[in-house]
């Protein structure tokens, strides 16, 4: 059978406009206390500005300081309750926000939600250390910890030569092995950081 797959490369594709980064994220959100109550004082996202939702006067936008110049924003209304329900799984909608964290506090962090009395799962995901929790409306958030240290300029150049060695491999998912591979063939010499051992958890919150 042809693998009519379409290639994964780091190589920038032949189209009219390419995407230097993301500017920002919005989601629906609840309410405002709710909201500021997790992304700032619980994941510690500096919250820099607040207005009208342009299109929409009834709603106010939060904008949170993601870490890196991202900003995450969040359209909110005070008559609107928080909703800790289950994920809601359909196509078009968010399946869950991935934020980065620092690898020498991932357990401080795992300590910080603990005694916030907010559940997670952490796991090894191969290639980085996640922790999984949900915000207060039931948006799944992980908490992602690299466990190279690679420069930002060349991680796609990595994660590109990780799916080649993957495939060559034979493997079903990139695991850390295939990450040292890599970092061995394009010469880049990254610190390993010290993460705490977990299962893979594949297929666990599928």
């Amino acid at each position: 059978m042809t693998d009519n797959r379409e290639p994964v490369t780091d190589d920038l594709p032949d189209s009219p406009m390419h995407t230097i980064g993301t500017d920002h994220i919005t989601i629906w959100g609840s309410n405002t206390e709710d909201t500021i109550e997790f992304y700032r004082d619980t994941l510690g996202m500096p919250l820099v500005l607040r207005q009208p939702n342009l299109d929409d006067p009834d709603q106010t936008h939060l904008f949170f300081d993601t870490g890196d110049g991202t900003i995450l924003t969040v359209f909110v209304n005070d008559d609107r309750p928080s909703h800790q329900g289950p994920q809601r799984g359909q196509v078009g909608s968010v399946h869950h926000l991935a934020f980065t964290i620092d690898p020498d506090r991932f357990e401080a962090v795992m300590e910080a939600l603990e005694e916030k009395g907010r559940h997670y799962n952490m796991f090894d995901r191969g290639i980085f250390h996640s922790l999984y929790t949900s915000d207060h409306n039931g948006l799944v958030i992980e908490l992602a910890a690299d466990k190279y240290d690679i420069p930002d300029e060349r991680r796609g150049e990595v994660m590109a030569t990780v799916q080649r060695i993957r495939e060559e491999a034979g493997a079903d998912y990139a695991k850390d092995e295939h990450m040292q591979a890599a970092l061995d063939k394009l010469g880049i010499d990254a610190e390993k950081h010290d993460l705490p051992a977990a299962d893979s958890g594949v297929g666990e919150l599928e």
